[in-house]
């Protein structure tokens, strides 16, 4: 069967839009840029199979699809920057077999500017045809919520080079979702990613400065947002934790602006130190039970950046076991997604019975809340507990 969409970069980007595909009845491939092919599961590939997915490392395939859509990572640099080596690699890989009137799309999280500046010059380069009048391109911002159980998708935005891309994307996006919205053009429409990314860091610090705050006052946060968060207008609701993981890398556009985006800067200052304010949070309730953090046993709960996943990608958990461990703590952890882990090129001791490994431990960090934790049972078994989630029933461990 010949595919119409090839989805490029099986990463957190590409696989939930080629399952949605799949799902929509799009005969699809999958071309992985990176070990992310890996992602897949057995029964997830041969439940795609049978919808109409193929993985395929032949870049040949990539010349016989009338829509292509880049969703290659782009991880943040050793210099804070994006790094678009990604991107670039299967810029090239397309445009050696990109065919007149293909509609090219990128959903990688990229700054203002990259889809016309960046991309379509390898495009141009490598086909030999324009932008624009041979093929369509145009930029969509991915809207992924990993572990969701609303599985409703997304409206999705399109910003195309001309009005014309923008419609050619527009239609294929309608065959996935009930809503498509049209920016201006490509600028606006990877502007929206920008601004959705730093909605999300500059909120998460706000609340994570709340919760600093609110420990000194004595004033129980999570209340404060379960009272807020009742009113109807000009409110949203973002709880603290350990520190901010995943694929959304906020940008403050230094060096790409005349000026940069101050208040992106210092969120992610507030959201980088938040693992030390753990830890010594940690240190603190140790010493309060008689006990030192130099030998204490410590358990890691949870060491993947958001509940219910197997991804690590940012996750707070590494900076607080190595800060624990400078400590002189013994660390071990518990994840039912993460059989092995390992932490300054060390094995990370995996407790295999939660209640057990609780009972032992001088002190328990919650940091995800995966759903097969039974959370009252936790909170009875465990010695010294302390949550920087808010999860555990009023009263029966130590909150962040």
């Amino acid at each position: 069967m010949p595919a119409d969409l090839a989805v490029i970069g099986l990463g957190p980007h590409g696989l939930p839009l080629a399952q949605a595909a799949v799902a929509a009845g799009i005969p699809t491939i999958g071309y992985a840029t990176g070990p992310e092919a890996g992602s897949l599961s057995p029964a997830e590939l041969r439940r795609m199979r049978s919808t109409g997915f193929r993985p395929s490392t032949d870049p040949a395939q990539l010349g016989r699809v009338r829509t292509a859509v880049i969703c290659a990572p782009t991880p943040r640099g050793a210099d804070g920057e994006l790094d678009l080596g990604q991107v670039e690699a299967a810029a090239r890989t397309l445009a050696e077999r990109l065919r007149p009137h293909t509609t090219v799309i990128l959903e990688s999280p990229v700054l203002p500017g990259t889809t016309e500046d960046l991309l379509r010059p390898i495009l141009e380069r490598g086909s030999g045809l324009r932008a624009g009048r041979d093929f369509h391109l145009a930029y969509s911002p991915s809207r992924t919520d990993p572990g969701s159980r609303d599985h409703t998708p997304a409206p999705r935005v399109i910003g195309g080079l001309t009005p014309a891309c923008t419609e050619s994307a527009a239609a294929f996006y309608g065959r996935l979702t009930d809503k498509v919205v049209r920016a201006r053009g490509l600028r606006e429409a990877e502007a929206v990613r920008l601004l959705e990314t730093n909605f999300r860091h500059v909120n998460i610090a706000l609340v994570n400065e709340m919760a600093v705050v609110c420990h000194e006052l004595g004033v129980d946060l999570w209340d404060v947002i379960r009272c807020a968060e009742t009113k109807p207008f000009g409110f949203q609701a973002f709880r603290p934790g350990p520190g901010v993981g995943g694929h959304g890398v906020p940008q403050d556009l230094t060096g790409h602006a005349s000026r940069g985006l101050r208040m992106v800067e210092l969120a992610q200052q507030v959201n980088e130190r938040m693992p030390h304010y753990v830890v010594q949070r940690a240190a603190a309730l140790l010493n309060e039970h008689g006990k030192s953090a130099r030998g204490a046993r410590v358990l890691l709960l949870g060491v993947t950046y958001k509940a219910d996943l197997a991804d690590q990608q940012g996750a707070p958990a590494h900076e607080i076991a190595v800060r624990l461990m400078e400590l002189g703590a013994s660390v071990s952890y518990h994840d039912p997604h993460i059989p092995a882990w390992h932490v300054l090129d060390r094995p990370v001791p995996r407790a295999d019975s939660l209640y057990e490994a609780a009972a032992a431990a001088d002190l328990t960090l919650l940091l995800q809340p995966h759903r097969t934790y039974d959370l009252q049972g936790l909170s009875v078994k465990a010695q010294l507990l302390l949550d920087t989630r808010g999860v555990t029933p009023t009263g029966a461990a130590h909150r962040l």
